[in-house]
């Protein structure tokens, strides 16, 4: 039975930074690392999307980026620039074949094509199960989620940003090509915080997502049926075909998923709950946490520790207890932040990184008693 020191449980974002990070740190390299993964991450399965200042890591990797965004709704029609900040867009596969030759060559880190059926901690070492074989690690790192987890209290509410998105290619230049739709919340909310989301790559090509935050996800056909209807309003008659399709479901909660880490057993990326909570952001917060885990590593300590509160999942938690009570004030509360406060300021907040004062004007944007009610529920 092949035995290693660290086995990393799914080649995504926190998977593959965390084995390059490994890999290339001299502190790890008498260190036998195992990465699994049952896809051979030769596909643009996904794409993520973040913001930062000025130049990044994974610059030479970014398909596009936007310096300007609009937020529209049914009070509200602002394009703003978002200085000092830019919006990336980074491919899945342009990662993969970045990064999965990358931790492929280091001499100790093997890479293999299977499945994993089953983890199970023993005393002294994991048991991993694949479709193909066994294995044991001293310590594994596992982004394998399992959705009905957090489903199974009620103490912290659970929400799905989930979508359906359009890669489009029109007939005619339609599309503001410096400018990424936001969030457009004029569409019909039925109920609950439904947006467009709109990325152009080119005048005639463009990404366009049905969002929504809400407790259960929709039928295919009313995913398809809102960005068919969002097309014709928005871009008149102009024939158009589809080049890709992607979907995807991210939970929004503040569950502490960290309680499920032992010493041995590791969960990494949403499944660490690495996701931010109020906006289901994950990728750029794993680029932040992928490099202190490994630092953290050195040191010795039970994994056990490694986690880390801020009163920014305070912010989450009140959020997500207002949309899970009221799902349809959500395009309320975030027309009347982008509204009254600046964009850049928005996204500072929404990566954890303003002060005090600077969350003052952020939570008085909106208006304030579904936060007092829902501030008030939470402390009795």
């Amino acid at each position: 039975m092949p035995k290693h020191d660290y086995i990393i449980l799914g080649a995504g974002a926190a998977g593959l930074l965390l084995a390059d990070a490994l890999g290339k740190d001299e502190f790890f390299a008498s260190k036998t690392i195992l990465v699994l993964d049952k896809d051979d991450k030769s596909k643009n399965d996904r794409t993520w999307c973040f913001w930062e200042r000025g130049k990044g890591q994974f610059d030479d990797l970014i398909y596009k980026t936007w310096d300007t965004i609009y937020v529209g709704g049914q009070r509200l029609q602002k394009s703003t620039s978002i200085a000092p900040y830019t919006y990336k867009m980074l491919r899945g596969i342009d990662f993969y074949n970045h990064f999965v030759p990358k931790v492929k060559a280091y001499p100790n880190i093997t890479f293999a094509q299977e499945e994993v059926l089953h983890v199970k901690e023993q005393q002294n070492e994991v048991l991993v199960t694949t479709s193909a074989q066994k294995f044991t690690g001293q310590t594994v790192f596992s982004s394998l989620f399992n959705p009905s987890i957090p489903l199974k209290q009620s103490r912290y509410p659970v929400l799905q940003q989930h979508f359906v998105g359009w890669q489009i290619k029109t007939e005619q230049s339609v599309f503001k090509l410096g400018e990424a739709t936001f969030m457009d919340f004029s569409i019909p909310q039925k109920g609950n915080t439904r947006f467009m989301y709109v990325l152009p790559f080119s005048e005639n090509e463009a990404l366009v997502e049905y969002t929504l935050f809400s407790e259960h996800l929709l039928k295919k056909s009313e995913y398809e049926e809102a960005i068919k209807t969002y097309i014709s309003e928005n871009y008149g008659n102009t024939k158009y075909s589809v080049e890709e399709i992607e979907f995807g479901s991210i939970p929004m909660t503040c569950y502490p998923f960290h309680q499920h880490n032992t010493n041995r057993v590791f969960h990494i990326g949403i499944a660490g709950g690495w996701a931010k909570p109020s906006t289901g952001y994950t990728f750029y917060n794993t680029t932040r946490q992928v490099p202190k885990l490994v630092e953290y590593l050195k040191t010795g300590e039970p994994l056990t520790e490694f986690h880390q509160k801020s009163r920014f999942l305070f912010y989450d938690m009140l959020l997500l207890d207002i949309l899970y009570e009221n799902n349809h004030l959500g395009h309320e509360i975030f027309e009347s932040m982008f509204k009254k406060r600046k964009a850049s300021l928005i996204l500072k907040f929404l990566e954890n990184k303003t002060n005090l004062w600077e969350e003052l004007k952020i939570v008085t944007a909106p208006k304030p008693m579904p936060f007092i009610r829902a501030l008030l529920k939470r402390i009795f």
